[in-house]
């Protein structure tokens, strides 16, 4: 498939053998896996760095093979995800920064054209997520109030 704004197509990676069950070396215990989520989102962790740690370090390869349920799920059925989805939040504090650099620089053309592009895929973003109703229906993104939504 082509890139979203350029006309050349991306390099193909890798891909997570296919498994209805989790291996026979990992952790597979739910509840210690699920405490274990919990804990580090109260320290502030986002789902892929989650993700990445219990890979990392507790050894769970998938946890909706440990765990019968995705990440997010275990999230938002325990009250701790965050409003806003975390590619939209990342997008959102790349565009943040990018118009602070043109505060600066206003003739710098190049990434004045790479803001519109990340606005574009921010707005193509909400769209989808108001769409699927993980945003509220009328949320709509307004650079002068994303650095007020992301000190959240």
């Amino acid at each position: 498939m082509a890139r979203m704004h350029a006309r050349r197509r991306g390099k193909s990676s890798s891909v997570r053998p296919y498994r209805k069950q989790a291996p026979s070396w990992s952790n597979s215990d739910p509840a210690a896996i699920t405490k274990i989520i919990l804990e580090l989102r109260k320290d502030g962790s986002s789902s892929s760095k989650i993700g990445l740690v219990l890979r990392d370090r507790y050894g769970v390869p998938d946890v909706k093979l440990a765990t019968g349920k995705r990440l997010g799920t275990i999230l938002r059925e325990n009250k701790v995800a965050s409003e806003i989805p975390e590619d939209l939040r990342d997008l959102m504090v790349k565009a943040l920064g990018l118009r602070k650099h043109l505060s600066e620089n206003k003739k710098d053309l190049h990434n004045k054209r790479q803001l519109q592009l990340m606005e574009s895929k921010i707005r193509r973003l909400v769209r989808y997520y108001t769409g699927s109703r993980r945003l509220p229906a009328g949320w709509v993104y307004k650079p002068e109030n994303a650095e007020i939504l992301l000190s959240r």
